[in-house]
């Protein structure tokens, strides 16, 4: 595998702003394809990355307050440490210490911070994701 994360991130992940309410958060959650949410201050790739987020992350239901407009923002249950991957990177670097670490996904950033894309490993661990193949496996769902 050659080239760099760049060059195999998926370009359009799912991105929400830092101040989205949890609910929101859970209902992207709600499609079991999603596993990782990514959080800027717009809501968009291309600004600094605040934080990501994983199912494991947020609190249990019965946690948060029975109002689901309650304060409280998915960037209170965020995390950077570890999920992310500088654009300069190697591909296949990254693939051996997703393997190692068992993490299958890594925000891909510049040095500055900015979200660039996502680095989905393949369950095989032979490979990543592709927008294309995302696109394609999206499609089916809704056709059927």
């Amino acid at each position: 595998m050659t080239g760099g994360v760049t060059e195999l991130m998926l370009r359009s992940p799912i991105v929400l702003a830092a101040s989205e309410p949890l609910h929101e958060v859970r209902r992207v959650f709600d499609s079991s394809h999603v596993h990782m949410v990514l959080l800027t201050g717009s809501g968009r790739v291309g600004d600094r990355l605040l934080g990501t987020l994983v199912r494991g992350d947020l609190p249990s239901a019965g946690a948060e307050p029975s109002d689901p407009d309650a304060p409280g923002s998915a960037l209170a249950h965020a995390r950077l440490e570890g999920r992310t991957v500088r654009a300069a990177v190697a591909a296949e670097d990254a693939r051996r210490a997703m393997q190692a670490s068992g993490d299958r996904r890594l925000a891909v950033v510049e040095d500055d911070g900015r979200l660039l894309g996502l680095l989905c490993l393949k369950r095989s661990g032979d490979g990543f994701c592709t927008d294309a193949g995302v696109a394609e496996r999206r499609a089916a769902r809704t056709v059927r």
